[in-house]
């Protein structure tokens, strides 16, 4: 397998890859390392942070005055900061890459907002647990989440005053998307859903006093039907693979969408829905490893911070600060802007969004700077910028470069491009980097890492 071929495997199926670990894979082939991918993330560790203030809390307890219901929430918000930045260094410090991006992949895709901590926590490791395994499982599972039930109002669906939002976003969302099932079958799969609740503790409850027992009528089938008949009766739709196989597609491969290609994987996925099993597909083609795959894609916020760990580890002290980077790069992990999610690609650049982008590793790592003799528009807006998002100009974090010593050790200087970026340089960086001062090897890898190329994955 090429040197280029495993940089594009590891930034699409994790978050880079630094020289010593490819010279390890070097002597690999491509069903070698793609088996080790997914061997590395076959144990599910649950992500949990101590919640013991929530743990026996009681509905009674929560209710009893506003005063103690206001501290909880707030304590609550706290807490998925928390949770938010314990994700962020798993992220970072990871070796099972691929279960990391697939949680990533399908916290975006059943995209939802809570703000009770134990729901949020709960419906986060429900992700995880299936983010490689079975299609099916994972979506009956998302049907009986706490934070999903509450946020796409399952509890207002009730036998004799049906509610059809959950009805709806698992069919243009979730599973099908639009023009692939008609507002009768969403009125008739809400009915089916009618009596899904949660107790207060975030178990499942299914009141059955709530529940429609009449026949429902969805796809052309016709049955007493309850929530998990409805999903398998959706899944039984081959549209139901492709719609997934499309957003596998646009989130690994291409945002333009190859025909032959899809087809080949949506008949992988269906009717088995096995995650693992299409993504080996996918990984093993060689249209995966084409060069115009190769470096088109925007990184998401989190994948380019995760990138930069993974060059140079770094850890941050501060959730309030890191929540702050998040929330000015537009990607705040548990907060999704609506039910659809992040848009990503070009949605993730704008003016403001690009300055931090590309001044954010010198601001991450040891408080350096950008070596750069001209001051212009662009470096005076950037300082008026941060001087009014960050205090200081700068994030408290600790960084590792001895780690980068070590793993590029054997890497030149005038090499580092190669490792860092994964699109060719255009003309006018190349012009802009001769007038860089070059001290040293970790001096040039910030200003790689400050350049637009490196905004690509």
């Amino acid at each position: 397998m090429e040197q280029k071929e495993m940089k594009h495997l590891y930034w699409r199926a994790g978050f880079g890859i630094n020289p010593k670990e490819l010279e390890f894979l070097s002597t690999k082939s491509r069903e070698d390392i793609i088996d080790m991918l997914f061997y590395e993330s076959q144990n599910t560790l649950p992500l949990k942070i101590d919640t013991h203030e929530f743990d026996t809390l009681t509905q009674e307890q929560f209710k009893k005055t506003d005063k103690i219901q206001r501290e909880y929430i707030e304590k609550s918000r706290n807490k998925i900061k928390e949770l938010n930045h314990a994700w962020v260094e798993r992220v970072l410090n990871s070796h099972s890459v691929l279960q990391e991006k697939m949680t990533l992949f399908w916290s975006n895709h059943f995209a939802c907002q809570n703000g009770m901590i134990l729901y949020v926590q709960k419906f986060h490791n429900t992700i995880r647990e299936h983010a490689l395994g079975s299609f099916k499982e994972l979506v009956k599972a998302i049907s009986r989440e706490p934070a999903m039930i509450e946020y796409l109002d399952l509890k207002q669906n009730r036998n004799d005053k049906p509610n059809e939002n959950f009805a709806r976003e698992l069919m243009e969302l979730f599973t099908l998307g639009v023009g692939n099932y008609t507002e009768e079958d969403i009125k008739e799969a809400a009915k089916a859903f009618t009596g899904y609740n949660h107790d207060f503790e975030g178990h499942f409850v299914f009141n059955e006093n709530h529940h429609n027992t009449q026949f429902k009528y969805v796809f052309g089938k016709a049955g007493r039907y309850e929530g998990d008949d409805i999903i398998d009766i959706i899944l039984e739709q081959e549209a139901c693979a492709e719609f997934i196989c499309k957003k596998l597609y646009r989130y690994f491969v291409n945002d333009a969408l190859n025909k032959e290609h899809l087809k080949e994987m949506t008949q992988v996925f269906y009717p088995d829905y096995n995650i693992e099993t299409v993504l080996r597909y996918m990984f093993a083609q060689d249209w995966f490893y084409n060069p115009k795959h190769i470096g088109n894609k925007i990184k998401s916020p989190i994948e380019l911070i995760a990138g930069i760990s993974n060059t140079i580890p770094l850890s941050f002290k501060d959730t309030k600060q890191l929540v702050a980077v998040e929330r000015m790069l537009g990607q705040i992990l548990f907060f999704p802007p609506n039910v659809a999610g992040w848009k990503g690609g070009k949605s993730w650049i704008d003016s403001n969004t690009l300055m931090l982008r590309l001044k954010l590793p010198s601001m991450l790592l040891s408080k350096a700077t950008i070596a750069n003799n001209k001051k212009g528009e662009f470096y005076d807006s950037f300082q008026t910028y941060t001087k009014e998002k960050v205090a200081n100009n700068f994030f408290k974090t600790t960084s590792n470069w001895r780690v980068f010593n070590s793993n590029y050790q054997q890497v030149s200087t005038k090499d580092l491009a190669q490792y860092l970026l994964q699109c060719p340089i255009n003309k006018g960086t190349l012009n802009y980097l001769e007038t860089l001062r070059i001290n040293n090897k970790q001096d040039y890898c910030l200003q790689l890492m400050s350049l637009p190329e490196y905004q690509m994955c």
